[in-house]
């Protein structure tokens, strides 16, 4: 207390003296001046040092770890190089054998082996694309393992089965079956419509000698072969060239987290391959199943048929649908295995045009009413026509059977006259006008069975159309075998090549997350790609249309899940403008705090240095 008077003491001496007051004040404003604040303690010093080092340990020791486990993104191990050899078509070459049972009753077994063997030689040179190949068997009644096979699979007894040498049966693409004439002539042939039999008519003086190496009857049979399958091997080799991947740009390997191209060596046989499979499509062939592959659906378990009845009057009213269906179109339904069908019906009346299309005009000279050809497309009212998109899983064909008003009977396209069209990818469209019917057959309020047998006729021609199914051959039961092989081939492409876009797309955004889900689901079809091949490979094409169905579909979830697809768009540069704003005002104080303690342990060890 006596330092603390005598300090206050000494202003009021100094200003006691009126001639030394201008002194003294300069005197205190230097003192002043140079004044510094007192000196840390050693405890004021470890105070400072915990308080930062406590802030410092709990950033890094809780926030950074509890950070990391939160906004860490979960990447699932893909097979990323498997997948790229399926999309580059390393891991399988797809194979297309079809079996070919030779029934030769009236020959001897020598003869008819002899046969067979010179008919294989024929087909052979004929060929020229090796993934897809015929193998000529002769005929053996069945076997005790084959009809228990028969027994144990009931849905099996409408196929052909082939016991092949490991004793499982193999399925049988189609049976020649021989028959002798009397006298002589030329061979010829004759493929039933309704089954998967070659009936080929020769003469006697036409059975090949042991002795010789060719023959007309071989020579005959193999030509006949080889254009029944023509449109197949033409339709597998267009899908195989439109999927295989270019050596341009494309990827095949992996290493380092980076993806390399393809080496030479690698490209070379792609190269080689794509040149074969062009010279076995012609231009106007591969133009040809382009406009098919346009127009067709994407394959599906399950199509959904909806038949309506349009009319812009308030008559006809009804229809016998259901005997119509039963009748005319269940049968093409049922025949159809490799997919199930769902069939709706439902009546419109008072459906107008579309205001988009011109309105029908009246030519006096035919005495009909006509739509232009461009105005087709844009027939259907979408805008108030009750015509559903889709409905459930599968697509939804729509077929529509337009009833004119009397007025506008009867209805055509111009200059055409046709009465039917085909959309692409949508269904069919038929114009019923009563005015063509017979007499008797006439009535405006409700549609007979036997009025819209042509309608249900031609929508059966359209959806088989929709569906991709070929022109040829003839026999339905071929055109659906060639079906089944052209649609496993298509689907084991397209999952082979999202496989392939997946893994590129995995290493090109490394900040995408990869849950368990798609790792599963990208396990599930490379096992299906592989089942896929390998039945292929032993003709077993329905099963292997499974197996591409189920991979195909894995394929499509995997890359589509909705977690990855959310990842897309929150890039590195979003997240470091997130977190700027947030972690500036922390981490600007914490920084310069620690700097200040390590220049200050920096100065006392130079300081201690400097001493010694």
């Amino acid at each position: 207390m006596a330092d603390a008077t005598e300090v206050s003491e000494a202003p009021i001496e100094l200003l006691e003296d009126p001639a030394s007051s201008g002194d003294s004040l300069a005197e205190v404003k230097v003192s002043t001046a140079s004044k510094k604040p007192p000196p840390e303690t050693a405890h004021d010093i470890r105070v400072r040092t915990l308080v930062i080092s406590s802030f410092w340990a709990i950033v890094i020791l809780l926030g950074l770890p509890v950070w990391w486990w939160t906004t860490s993104i979960h990447r699932s191990r893909l097979p990323l190089q498997e997948m790229l050899d399926w999309a580059d078509g390393k891991a399988c070459k797809p194979s297309f054998p079809l079996q070919i049972i030779v029934d030769a009753p009236s020959l001897s077994d020598n003869e008819a082996q002899h046969l067979v063997r010179t008919t294989q030689h024929a087909l052979d040179d004929l060929n020229e694309f090796s993934a897809h190949h015929l193998r000529l068997n002769l005929y053996e009644p069945l076997t005790i393992s084959n009809q228990s096979f028969l027994n144990q699979n009931p849905e099996g007894s409408n196929q052909n089965y082939l016991q092949d040498k490991s004793g499982g049966p193999g399925e049988v693409a189609l049976t020649v079956r021989l028959n002798q004439i009397d006298g002589t002539g030329a061979v010829s042939a004759e493929l039933q419509p309704h089954s998967s039999i070659l009936d080929v008519f020769y003469p006697a003086n036409q059975v090949v000698s042991t002795s010789s190496s060719s023959s007309v009857l071989a020579n005959t049979i193999a030509s006949k072969l080889q254009d029944l399958f023509a449109e197949e091997q033409a339709s597998i080799a267009y899908a195989l060239i439109s999927n295989q991947p270019h050596s341009n740009g494309q990827h095949s390997s992996i290493g380092g987290g980076q993806m390399s191209p393809s080496s030479p060596s690698n490209s070379s046989p792609i190269r080689e391959q794509r040149s074969s499979l062009s010279r076995t499509l012609s231009p106007e062939l591969a133009e040809k199943l382009a406009r098919r592959t346009t127009r067709s659906l994407k394959y599906a378990p399950t199509y959904h048929i909806t038949l309506s009845l349009f009319t812009p009057m308030s008559t006809p009213s009804s229809w016998d649908i259901e005997s119509a269906i039963d009748e005319y179109l269940a049968p093409l339904l049922a025949s159809f295995s490799i997919s199930n069908f769902t069939v709706d019906t439902q009546v419109q009346l008072y459906a107008t045009f579309s205001p988009s299309i011109q309105q029908p005009e009246h030519d006096s000279d035919l005495g009909i009413w006509t739509l232009r050809k461009e105005d087709l497309s844009g027939f259907v009212n979408a805008a108030e026509w009750p015509l559903s998109p889709s409905i459930g899983e599968g697509p939804t064909l729509n077929f529509v059977l337009y009833v004119p008003s009397e007025k506008m009977c009867p209805l055509m396209v111009k200059d055409s006259h046709a009465i039917s069209w085909l959309v692409p990818q949508w269904g069919g469209i038929t114009i019923f006008s009563p005015s063509l019917e017979p007499e008797g057959s006439r009535s405006r309020a409700k549609l007979s069975k036997e009025a819209i047998r042509p309608a249900l006729l031609t929508f059966s021609h359209q959806l088989l159309s929709l569906l991709g199914a070929p022109e040829s051959p003839s026999s339905f039961p071929l055109q659906l075998q060639t079906l089944t092989r052209v649609r496993a081939a298509s689907l084991l492409l397209s999952a082979s090549s999202t496989m392939g876009s997946l893994a590129r797309l995995t290493v090109a955004l490394p900040s995408i997350a990869i849950p368990e889900n798609v790792a599963i689901a990208v396990d599930t079809t490379l096992s299906h790609l592989r089942a896929t091949c390998v039945s292929l490979t032993e003709g077993r094409f329905n099963d292997a249309l499974e197996h591409a169905r189920v991979a195909e579909a894995e394929a499509e979830k995997g890359f589509f899940d909705k977690s990855m697809v959310g990842q897309v768009y929150f890039p590195d540069e979003h997240k470091v403008a997130v977190y700027l704003p947030l972690l500036g005002p922390v981490g600007v104080p914490l920084v310069m705090s620690a700097l200040k303690e390590i220049r200050r342990y920096w100065k006392v060890w130079r300081g201690r240095r400097i001493g010694h």
